[in-house]
């Protein structure tokens, strides 16, 4: 896994110190790369502990294993077509069974949960609503892109909206979680690992490893890993429950 992705997963792990010095790193790859844990803490004004304990937030043995993937990082140029088992195996490596247990908890203190996805991401959210009936729970999702708006203007601080995006950047669902900000409603998002507005935007963001991938102009992106996270948060949802 990528330095980068791991700080996006970990990042609600993090403190105004480590958030710095991941800044300076991801500026200064190469000079780190080629720099000692006690020169490097000099360089961000703190201590080699506190580095070393930065490493292991993001997954890393120590500092010695984390230069190492650094240096890999940099030499390597990947250029792959994911497939079913990449993308299966990396949403695994990259679920955060902490921000798991959270959404879990979220939705099973909301008043109202409501799910929003388009497209591709649509049959997820009728799926959701259909898992949380098991346990009792009263879920909606929505088919047309006006009657989530209508909704959104009713929402309060109580509710919770699970939004499900591969690209984070969906024009429709970007839209609805600028509202729902506004009102102050819980949001989830459950994007593929990149940088992106709606994961920006959401008070708990998941993760799966869904590359975007078009043949002959036709969207193909494996869905799979999506399915596997929402299907990891509904079980923890059931054991809650039970």
């Amino acid at each position: 896994m990528k330095f980068e992705d791991r700080v996006r997963i970990f990042e609600h792990k993090l403190n105004d110190t480590e958030d710095q010095i991941i800044e300076f790193i991801k500026e200064n790859k190469k000079l780190v790369i080629d720099t000692s844990i006690q020169k490097l803490s000099e360089m961000v004004f703190t201590v080699p502990n506190t580095i070393v304990r930065l490493c292991k937030k993001l997954g890393y043995d120590g500092f010695s294993e984390f230069k190492i993937a650094l240096k890999l990082e940099e030499e390597t140029v990947i250029n792959i077509v994911s497939t079913i088992p990449e993308n299966i195996t990396k949403t695994y490596e990259i679920m955060d069974s902490k921000a798991i247990n959270k959404v879990a908890k979220r939705i099973n203190e909301a008043r109202n949960i409501f799910f929003y996805g388009v497209g591709d991401s649509l049959p997820f959210c009728e799926m959701m609503t259909k898992y949380l009936r098991c346990v009792g729970r009263k879920a909606e999702f929505f088919t047309h892109h006006h009657d989530m708006l209508f909704t959104i203007e009713n929402t309060t601080p109580k509710d919770l909206v699970f939004v499900i995006s591969a690209s984070g950047e969906t024009v429709q669902v970007l839209e609805a979680v600028k509202m729902i900000k506004e009102k102050g409603a819980t949001i989830i998002s459950l994007t593929h690992l990149c940088d992106n507005s709606i994961a920006k935007l959401s008070d708990i963001s998941l993760y799966c490893f869904s590359p975007k991938q078009k043949l002959n102009n036709y969207d193909i992106t494996d869905r799979i890993p999506m399915m596997i996270v929402l299907r990891r948060v509904i079980e923890k949802i059931w054991l809650l429950q039970s």
